[in-house]
């Protein structure tokens, strides 16, 4: 029993150490496949090969405070745990038949405030890779939408994504997608599609209204270094500009939720049309990314509860965010994002138009996956750009990232 019992502390202290040790070439975190190769972590591979897993957790906890200047709001304080996730990623059998599980153990990562439901599954979703350039994946996992939600929450050089991914992401949902990588003379591109439920998470049973998506990406000056393409900030500081443009659309049909696959649920079903586009620069440290998403709603405010439609409409709108990053020695970020959203007259009664300034200092300790996180963020609305706009407010976060 001793032998054995120093045999697994061993085997645990070693993959332990074979993580923290990994410099600057590492995994980067991918939620659209499982990480099968070159980890460097916590693993286990059969004695005949034919079954392998490896095994990750992270988490961000975070304190903040924002004040909305309205001469009554004494601030709100913020103190918890963000995110708390671990994930299994393998294969079985053969590695053409992969797997990846991720489970989420924070509230605010479970949908409960939307649908009274704790959900833990984020990710259950198997996949059978034909080639390296071609794979089909079953399942729940994330879908092919706006570029900063298929970047892991991990990967974000911002403690939060933008109100314009809040607003329009498809987020994630069960069904099936196709991944494809092929090249234009030189030029890589990698085209997805879905069909998926159309209701996200948290569903029990799904109507007949289906959810179809799509999405291409050019890389017009070749692959970036790591999939940085698939990551905020340019940590491996390209040697070469490097260029990705992304382009893509859902069709939500007949949803039951507010924002499709996300929101909460509503008596009379949706049909949502959502577009996006976006696009990231990377060279010697210096990143930029735009992203502009719309959605049309043919009747944002189909309900029969007429005393309270706010709680009923779904957002019919558009929005652009920009940010921009420059890697300092020593593993310093500076960062500046510039977030505008733009409701539909169909819904002014409701909503207003939003903007957020933002900057950011990030220290990188071990990449994205040891991180600390400073930001400060100022929203106004209907273009105010004053204090004596009593809906205008400030704030500030610190966050610490932990991972492997």
């Amino acid at each position: 029993m001793n032998f054995l019992r120093k045999s697994i502390l061993t085997a645990l202290s070693t993959a332990l150490l074979s993580g923290a040790m990994a410099q600057t070439t590492q995994v980067q975190e991918r939620d659209d496949r499982a990480t099968i190769v070159n980890f460097k972590g916590i693993q286990y591979t059969s004695k005949d090969s034919l079954f392998y897993t490896n095994f990750r957790f992270r988490m961000q906890n975070r304190a903040g405070y924002s004040n909305v200047l309205d001469g009554e709001d004494n601030g709100k304080f913020e103190a918890r745990i963000r995110r708390l996730r671990m994930r299994m990623d393998g294969y079985i059998y053969t590695k053409k038949i992969s797997y990846s599980v991720q489970l989420a153990f924070s509230r605010s990562d479970q949908d409960f405030d939307d649908t009274g439901i704790p959900n833990i599954i984020r990710d259950a979703v198997l996949f059978y890779n034909f080639s390296d350039n071609f794979y089909i994946s079953f399942g729940q996992n994330k879908l092919p939408g706006n570029r900063q939600r298929v970047t892991s929450s991990g990967s974000l050089q911002f403690s939060d994504r933008s109100l314009v991914n809040n607003y329009f992401t498809i987020d994630r949902d069960f069904g099936v997608t196709f991944n494809l990588s092929k090249k234009l003379g030189h030029m890589p591109i990698n085209a997805k599609a879905a069909i998926s439920t159309g209701e996200g998470r948290p569903a029990n049973g799904s109507d007949d209204g289906l959810s179809y998506t799509g999405r291409v990406e050019f890389l017009p000056l070749g692959k970036f270094t790591n999939d940085g393409d698939y990551s905020e900030g340019d940590l491996e500081r390209e040697k070469k500009p490097k260029l990705s443009l992304g382009m893509g659309y859902n069709y939500n049909d007949r949803t039951i939720r507010r924002g499709g696959q996300t929101g909460k649920y509503v008596l009379n079903p949706f049909t949502l049309k959502t577009s996006f586009a976006d696009a990231l620069f990377k060279y010697r440290g210096f990143a930029y990314q735009a992203e502009y998403m719309k959605r049309d709603v043919d009747n944002p405010l189909n309900t029969t509860d007429e005393e309270h439609p706010k709680d009923t409409y779904a957002y019919k709108g558009w929005g652009i965010n920009q940010q921009t990053s420059y890697l300092l020695n020593h593993g310093y970020e500076l960062a500046a994002r510039y977030t505008y959203v733009k409701p539909h007259h169909d819904i002014a009664k409701f909503e207003r138009q939003t903007e957020v300034i933002e900057v950011g200092l990030t220290r990188y300790m071990k990449g994205h996956r040891l991180k600390f996180q400073l930001n400060a963020n100022y929203t106004f609305q209907d273009g105010q750009f004053t204090n004596r706009n009593n809906k205008s407010s400030w704030g500030g976060m610190f966050q610490v990232e932990l991972g492997i």
